[in-house]
């Protein structure tokens, strides 16, 4: 397989925007309708109050609370007693087991994700929440056997008046099977639809090969693969924490699974974020260890290969599968005790986990205010309640609560983060609007230089003053998939923008415009690229699919590169802001030549005072026997409708450049005398020698002055 590697430069330019990319005029200062901005934080606390005796004191009033953010009272807007009974409902029996086949109709059903409740229906009084998240991907088939009994068993057996029910599942992507329901039959008849052994090969053995075997043999190091595996069962864990955010009361999640492998620093940010989402949300996770009471053979037991080297005879076989069993529940451990769960280790009655989440959620106070500290730094602001009237009893309760985070004080980790998240959403961010041109120009045999351009209108971008420049600074990030799903290329940069007074005074007329070179080879694609102006967070999103030729295998006609149609020909120094300026690399861009670059014209609008700038290159032409040269002519052609309104002297080329059997063509024509409105552009091409042609034809909108 071929290797792909980032090849060029990525330089930003200002360039004119077309008429339909332009905003519309603005109300004159004075004629502006006022704009009112309000912000609020509500903060929902959960209270438990017991007294000496244990028992629940349940006839308190929101005059006998104090609470306080920081230090500062803080006003009770919101509160409630939720009354939880412990009654268990009458016990249903188990059917019998009846082996039948299972229609592909019940399958999709199991896996359709169930919609969004409407948030003003979220509201449950004097109802215990408990969210059962199944992670298939960390549990062997026997394991997840295990889990689903232990959920059919509380189910049946324990499960209160009080109590609703809420079925999450994660394979390869978090599925919600059922919303909150107190229909046990209902939720007994989802567990049973399991497919068991679903995503079980995802599930990590006990066993680390790299110690068990010590006789220099080869084994695969699977590091990265299990870094970003962790982190998207915490990401899918997160998730489900900021979905039950919509809930106010107590939130407890049961997480059935057999363990999360921890690789130090590299997942302290996922492992925080979940944490934090959870305490935000009112969550609390109660991890259940589905491998129950383990008994591990120094050896392995029968369902591991046999180990070779010395391991296994000097104790490290059982060290390292003990290290690795300890990490695996340290992180179920940590997400328990952060959150005010309590996880369940080495016991084989896995609905004891459950019963205990349930016990913990007794009767309470749902007391919300709304946080007099507006300032969204993402700090964390400890809470403390308190009793009034020398009220004496214990109060249990979360001791704070991280602050949303407004943009401007999102620290560079944060920024990153945000941007690689926005990339993977299914649903694009679309605030910052982008059009994008993917051209193709080979570079050798198999290998095509793929230029990726990038426009931004102007008017969306937020500059800071300093002195009499302006100045911001945009990210991009994108990522290139190949037919099969693979990622084929990338592109990350943080390019830093300074405009003069009087650029960035016309910038609401103009279009700030990134380029970036990938090295690809032939075949079919799909681009994802998201862009961010860092002055305000805007984002958007650009997805299209493109294709790359095998100009290797044209043989009927001319091979011809894409075809770039510009208006702007630009120095580079003049460049408003460049990741990188490496001479090797701008030396490879086909689009630069002789220290200036040629800017794609993405909308293809052009203007009458404007010039029209075409460039492409001819592949492999016909040569003379004799002189051993090619003789390649190309002319511009402009067309309204069926009507040629304009064609160009002939270009003739009569020599090979240095680029492997390449010709380049340069041209340009004047537009002041054309008139304005829309236009066919097409390129003639024509291999007297090779006796073969080629057109490349393009709409093009041609505007008044």
């Amino acid at each position: 397989m071929q290797t792909i590697q980032r090849l060029l430069i990525a330089i930003l330019s200002l360039s004119m925007l077309s008429a339909q990319q332009q905003t519309p005029p603005q109300p004159p200062q004075d004629e502006a309708p006022p704009t009112f901005k309000s912000t609020s934080n509500l903060v929902i606390v959960n209270v438990t109050v017991k007294e000496k005796s244990g028992k629940m004191n349940e006839g308190l009033k929101k005059e006998d609370f104090i609470i306080l953010e920081d230090g500062k009272p803080q006003t009770i807007a919101v509160f409630d007693l939720e009354k939880l009974g412990n009654d268990a409902l009458p016990t249903i029996e188990p059917e019998p087991k009846v082996l039948k086949t299972r229609d592909k109709t019940e399958t999709a059903k199991t896996e359709t994700p169930a919609k969004d409740p409407n948030p003003a229906q979220v509201r449950h009084q004097d109802k215990r929440l408990l969210a059962m998240f199944f992670d298939f991907s960390t549990m062997q088939p026997a394991e997840q056997i295990r889990a689903k009994d232990a959920a059919l068993k509380f189910i049946r057996t324990q499960m209160t008046g009080s109590d609703l029910v809420s079925i999450l599942t994660y394979s390869n992507r978090i599925r919600v099977l059922e919303e909150f329901t107190d229909d046990r039959q209902r939720l007994i008849d989802t567990i049973n639809a399991f497919r068991v052994g679903e995503s079980s090969e995802m599930a990590e053995s006990t066993v680390n090969t790299d110690d068990a075997d010590d006789n220099g043999g080869f084994s695969a190091d699977d590091t990265e693969f299990n870094i970003f595996n962790t982190d998207r069962k915490l990401s899918a864990l997160e998730s489900a924490a900021k979905r039950l955010a919509m809930y106010p009361e107590k939130k407890a999640l049961i997480y059935f699974s057999s363990g999360i492998s921890k690789n130090g620093n590299d997942n302290q940010s996922q492992i925080n974020a979940t944490i934090n989402a959870a305490v935000r949300s009112n969550v609390s996770f109660w991890p259940i260890d589905a491998r129950g009471l383990v008994a591990s053979a120094p050896a392995g037991d029968a369902s591991t290969a046999s180990p070779r080297g010395t391991a296994v005879f000097t104790g490290g076989s059982q060290k390292s599968q003990r290290d690795q069993f300890n990490g695996q529940q340290e992180t179920l451990f940590t997400l328990a005790a952060d959150t005010g769960g309590k996880v369940m280790l080495d016991n084989n009655d896995l609905a004891l986990g459950i019963k205990q989440a349930q016990e913990s959620t007794t009767s309470y106070y749902l007391i919300g205010y709304y946080s007099t500290n507006v300032d969204l730094n993402g700090k964390y602001r400890r809470i403390k309640v308190q009793l009034k009237n020398d009220l004496k009893a214990s109060l249990d309760y979360r001791n704070g609560y991280y602050a949303g985070k407004e943009f401007k004080k999102f620290t560079a980790s944060d920024k990153e983060r945000q941007l690689e998240e926005a990339l993977a959403l299914g649903d694009p961010v679309t605030d910052l609007p982008l059009a994008i041109e993917v051209d193709y120009f080979r570079a050798g045999k198999g290998q095509y230089i793929v230029p990726i351009s990038v426009k931004i209108p102007g008017s969306f971008i937020e500059l800071a003053r300093k002195g009499v420049k302006g100045t911001t600074e945009m990210d991009y990030i994108g990522q290139v998939f190949d037919a099969q799903g693979k990622l084929a290329g990338g592109v990350r940069d943080g390019i830093k923008v300074t405009l003069s007074d009087a650029d960035a005074q016309a910038l609401v007329k103009k279009s700030l415009q990134y380029d970036a070179t990938l090295m690809l080879p032939p075949g079919n694609f799909k681009l994802k690229f998201l862009a961010r102006e860092n002055q305000t967070g805007k984002m958007g999103t650009y997805e299209t699919k493109f294709r790359v030729p095998d100009l290797n295998q044209v043989s009927t006609s001319a091979r011809l590169s894409s075809v770039v149609w510009s208006s702007q020909r630009e120095p580079l120094s003049a460049s408003a802001g460049a990741a990188e300026k490496d001479k090797k690399v701008l030396a490879a861009n086909p689009l630069v030549k002789e220290g200036s670059k040629l800017i794609p014209s993405i909308s293809k609008v052009f203007r009458r005072d404007q010039k029209l700038y075409v460039y492409f290159e001819v592949y492999d032409p016909g040569v003379d026997p004799d002189r051993r040269l090619p003789n390649v002519a190309a002319t511009l052609a402009l067309y309204r409708g069926k009507t040629k309104v304009y064609e160009s002297q002939p270009v003739r080329v009569m020599e090979l450049a240095a680029k492997a059997h390449s010709i380049p063509f340069q041209m340009q024509v004047a537009l002041d005398k054309m008139p304005a409105g829309n236009y066919t552009g097409q390129v003639n091409v024509i291999d007297q020698t090779g006796k073969k042609f080629a057109f490349a034809r393009s709409p093009l909108v041609l505007l008044a002055n």
